[in-house]
């Protein structure tokens, strides 16, 4: 392996790690704070109730979609499924022998956005902890947390590396 070689790797996996860290550290920190702060109070808003903060757990998948599902189903699909596919996509990050900064960046946002949702189902017996509301009046979001938070930025830097590369065709 050419040094050169041996140095972009280095430094793709010091990226994927801080981001890792630093994600995952901010995303069940933020959880924590949620659990002691929100759980037993009444919603807080501000900007006229565009941001909004109240506590939520989540059995299910995004907008609550499997939560009536059986516990089993729910532990194959939210916990088993997600734990592999995580798997699969961090040695794809590290061992990968080329791959661009921004998709190493976007890929490892939804790499850790998925671990915080994994660890929050382990750690709260298949639960995960959202607290985040964004909306004007009635229009608004599912309630979130910084791990879908990590998962939607890093799959918008997927697509918009994919319409950077089509329009240089």
């Amino acid at each position: 392996m050419s040094a050169r070689l041996s140095t972009v790797r280095f430094k793709r996996g010091l990226l994927i790690a801080l981001l890792l860290v630093s994600c995952v550290g901010c995303d069940q920190l933020t959880k924590e704070v949620a659990q002691q702060y929100l759980a037993f109070e009444s919603p807080r808003s501000w900007f006229h109730d565009t941001v909004r903060l109240e506590y939520a757990e989540n059995r299910g998948a995004f907008l609550s979609l499997g939560s009536g599902f059986s516990e089993e189903l729910q532990v194959i699909l939210f916990q088993v499924f997600p734990a592999l596919w995580l798997v699969g996509l961090a040695i794809v990050l590290f061992v990968a022998k080329q791959m661009p900064p921004l998709s190493a960046a976007a890929w490892s946002l939804v790499l850790s956005g998925g671990i915080g949702n994994l660890l929050d189902r382990l750690l709260h017996d298949g639960r995960v902890i959202d607290f985040m509301n964004l909306g004007i009046g009635s229009l608004r979001t599912g309630i979130f947390n910084m791990a879908d938070v990590c998962i939607t930025i890093g799959v918008l830097l997927l697509v918009l590396e994919v319409l950077q590369r089509s329009r240089a065709v």
